[in-house]
């Protein structure tokens, strides 16, 4: 299963991905609320239920 990397395998490996998807992960959750945040403030009338038990309502 597992086996010792030699030397110039260690120097070899690289990281930065787990960096990346990280990044790209953060980068979609801003837009997402981003585009939330948009359809709430730009509607004239609507609700929102928020998890914890929030719910928000706004008429024109």
């Amino acid at each position: 299963m597992f086996r010792e990397l030699t030397d110039v395998e260690m120097k070899s490996t690289k990281g930065g991905e787990i960096i990346t998807i990280a990044v790209v992960m953060a980068v979609l959750a801003t837009a997402i609320v981003a585009v939330i945040v948009y359809r709430l403030f730009m509607s004239r009338e609507g609700t929102a239920t928020i998890p914890g038990g929030f719910k928000f309502t706004w008429d024109d």
